[in-house]
């Protein structure tokens, strides 16, 4: 998985011009704006203070120099007001919105991306944990390698302009100060490397306490954390966590610190206000070399080419070093292959085909022991199938595995002739429709909803919904917002009518085949009577396999699979299983004797 990989594949170059190549496909006005306006809005101010000082230095000892150094200072002036405007104009009428717009794509490639992955990859605790720290921190890295970049190449030009005059005046000058900086060099990486670790580490003490957080504002939590005394384990909990979090910033943030304030120490007051300051005293007091504007120049000078080489040599390195770490994760992320693959064929979706499962065991990614075991089973079209037993025998992955959440281990499932990998995934997966036992309302209109596409048929939905047995009076009819997500009139239901209108979205779509993980297990009695009633109706011609704890809807199912630590241990009719008195019968007169009560 990806937590695999994130050591470093790519060079901090390599990585940097990586996203910003991605940035510039995304938005090239915006990368190209963002330096020359940095270039415009630095440039200035540091020639200004190198050379525009010493000319007004110069000019003051002159004669006629007060006329010279008015007309300096007022074009000084028009150039830093001309610079604020061009930067306030750039940011206020076009990067804002042209940010957003790269925010989007960013966000749009990991969406499509984290889509197109199995669920296998979500089961794998550090694979979530770096994926959440790529897509939390898209928005944060953009706005980084924009603000550096720019940094960067306007420091490279200053260095250059402001190194010329240094170089024309004392070159001695430039060498003390790259021989104070430079030797910093690693510590810029090193630090780097430190906010990484302590990045990845927080990230996932932050999710930890995000959870705790989340289960005192979502609504789902509402009633248990306000009956029971729950909430005392959990904010015990929380305080662990934010102690962790704590102790955890202590430890990296101190380093990180200490070694900032040595390098500061080092380079600012000993390397600039002591050893420079003294070579610049000496050159102009004790030899003469340097005039008064010479000095007043050079000192600025060195202070600004000091500043041009700290960023570009520790902080910039420091800030690149840990972003490139986090653009690797990124690019990992991008590039992490999936194991379910479109197979050569593409399944059509017009009728129903014989179903086998031939000898199929599963066993999930990091697991030793099979969730499946060698399981037969053949679906014939039309057939009502209905898969029972004790919660953990299997019957939900079995279903994944019917519709490519998950590839089979061994052995090979069936339709018609074609074993399902040979056929598009896309393609197959369209031949069921599927209500899982965890089903997700989403913030969007009641057709939207039901149909799971923008463009829908608002007769069929309505029929759907029927059939599903919803009868709850919808304002607005399809368009009717759902929860409260976007709309403060978004409709709530109870937990029966959500799952009413997740069963409608079986009855909606088209297709030979249909998975009910716990259809009717929010239903009250009648409701589930007439939800079978329908089912029978509206899918006649339908291939149905349906999960059940309640044994009453299992009673027309053409076949009855009992299930068991991953194994069929019974199979056959209602009638079959009852007179064969196994473990089904158990199960079923177990249930029934508490209605008889």
């Amino acid at each position: 998985m990806m937590s695999k990989k994130t050591k470093t594949e790519h060079s901090i170059i390599s990585n940097i011009f990586f996203i910003l190549k991605l940035m510039f496909k995304i938005s090239p006005g915006l990368v190209i704006g963002e330096i020359v306006v940095e270039i415009l809005t630095t440039l200035p101010n540091k020639l200004i203070s190198v050379i525009g000082i010493k000319y007004i230095i110069d000019e003051i000892t002159q004669p006629d120099g007060v006329k010279h150094v008015f007309i300096a200072l007022g074009l000084m002036v028009a150039i830093i007001i001309l610079e604020n405007v061009v930067n306030a104009l750039f940011f206020e009428l076009f990067a804002h919105r042209a940010r957003e717009k790269l925010y989007l794509g960013i966000h749009s490639k990991l969406y499509e991306k984290a889509i197109s992955l199995d669920l296998a990859s979500y089961d794998d605790s550090s694979f979530y944990s770096d994926f959440i720290l790529a897509i939390e921190t898209s928005s944060d890295n953009i706005r980084f390698i924009l603000t550096h970049v720019r940094g960067y190449v306007a420091q490279i030009i200053s260095f250059i302009s402001i190194g010329a005059i240094m170089v024309s005046i004392d070159p001695v000058c430039l060498v003390i100060i790259l021989v104070f900086v430079l030797s910093f060099l690693p510590v810029g990486k090193y630090t780097g490397n430190l906010q990484m670790k302590r990045r990845e580490i927080m990230t996932e003490k932050y999710r930890k306490a995000n959870y705790f957080s989340r289960l005192f504002y979502l609504p789902e939590f509402a009633g248990e954390m306000r009956m029971h005394s729950i909430t005392d384990i959990f904010f015990k909990r929380y305080k662990e966590s934010a102690d962790d979090i704590v102790k955890y910033n202590r430890k990296y943030v101190g380093k990180i610190d200490g070694w900032f304030f040595f390098q500061a120490v080092v380079v600012q007051i000993i390397g600039f206000m002591l050893v420079l300051t003294t070579y610049i005293g000496y050159q102009t007091i004790e030899k003469g070399v340097l005039s008064p504007s010479d000095f007043v120049s050079t000192f600025n000078g060195a202070a600004q080419i000091s500043a041009s080489v700290l960023y570009l040599t520790v902080y910039a390195l420091r800030g690149f070093t840990e972003r490139s770490k986090m653009i690797e994760k990124y690019r990992t992320f991008l590039k992490t292959d999936f194991k379910i693959k479109d197979g050569p064929h593409t399944a059509t979706n017009e009728k129903c085909e014989t179903i086998e499962l031939k000898n199929v065991s599963f066993t999930y990614p990091g697991n030793d022991t099979p969730t499946l075991k060698n399981i037969n089973m053949t679906m014939k079209p039309g057939e009502k199938i209905a898969l029972v037993g004790y919660n953990g025998a299997g019957k939900t992955t079995l279903t994944n595995l019917l519709l490519r959440l998950y590839d089979v281990t061994d052995g090979k499932i069936v339709i018609g002739e074609r074993d399902i990998r040979e056929e598009t995934v896309a393609s197959h997966r369209n031949l069921f429709a599927a209500v899982f036992q965890d089903f997700k309302i989403f913030g969007a209109t009641m057709g939207e909803n039901v149909a799971l596409q923008v463009d829908y048929d608002k007769d069929r939905v309505l029929e759907a919904l029927k059939d599903a047995g919803f009868s709850k009076p919808l304002p607005e009819g399809t368009e009717t917002v759902l929860l409260r997500e976007f709309s403060d009139d978004g409709m709530s239901f109870s937990g029966g009518e959500e799952q009413k209108v997740a069963i409608a979205r079986a009855f909606y779509k088209k297709c030979p085949y249909v998975i009910l993980d716990e259809p009717s297990a929010n239903l009250d009695p009648v409701s589930e009577y007439e939800l079978n009633q329908s089912m029978t109706e509206a899918a006649a011609d339908k291939t149905v396999v349906f999960i059940s704890h309640r044994l009453s809807t299992t009673r027309h199912a053409d076949r009855i699979y009992m299930m068991e630590k991953g194994e069929i241990v019974e199979s056959g009719t209602h009638d079959e299983l009852m007179a064969l008195d196994g473990k089904y019968a158990y199960m079923f007169n177990l249930q029934a004797e508490k209605y008889k009560q």
